[in-house]
């Protein structure tokens, strides 16, 4: 099940299953993101407001920043399966996102094999206010611990990242001032 939720305050909705965990009830998140996290599942699913990048072709705003979490993650390898802008309902202020679908390994714990994390990014070009707004979701899909989710739980996250991404309003640009 799903619901319209509120973040940074209200000045962002949307829609997101209900099960989800505000990672800032269990630990310090910065201001600048929104956590939440799978109870069952190590699935993440984050909304973060950035400084713009250089960039001007969406689809290679949406790869840097693809690149910049795998940098983060210190991914040994990374493959971008796909990207796309897609429509996002009838909201026209709220800018239309790129969407990508990607694939990032990396090495947990020094352990010897590498886990790989299916990576699904959502940038918003806010140039007005020289912001990207960037959601992202890791689903682990292969993982030495066993924690990688199941085929099932994949297309789920899947889905619900859409939905999120379709769904996802700005109600005040107040937010980005």
């Amino acid at each position: 099940m799903s619901a319209t939720r509120e973040l940074f305050g209200g000045a962002i909705t949307a829609t997101l299953p209900t099960k989800l965990i505000d990672a800032s009830d269990l630990r310090q998140v910065p201001d600048t993101q929104e956590v939440f996290l799978y109870p069952d599942s190590g699935v993440s699913i984050i909304v973060e407001v950035l400084q713009s990048v250089e960039l001007t072709n969406p689809l290679d705003v949406a790869r840097f920043h693809f690149d910049s979490l795998a940098h983060d993650n210190d991914a040994e390898k990374r493959v971008v399966e796909e990207a796309n802008i897609i429509p996002n309902g009838t909201d026209h202020e709220t800018p239309k996102p790129v969407v990508l679908s990607g694939i990032q390994s990396v090495r947990k714990f020094n352990k010897a094999t590498l886990d790989e994390v299916h990576i699904l990014l959502a940038v918003y070009r806010l140039d007005d206010h020289n912001i990207d707004l960037v959601m992202s979701m890791n689903i682990p899909t292969k993982t030495e611990d066993g924690n990688a989710v199941s085929e099932t739980e994949q297309s789920a996250s899947k889905d619900a990242f859409n939905t999120a991404a379709q769904s996802l309003r700005i109600v005040d640009f107040g937010l980005f001032a």
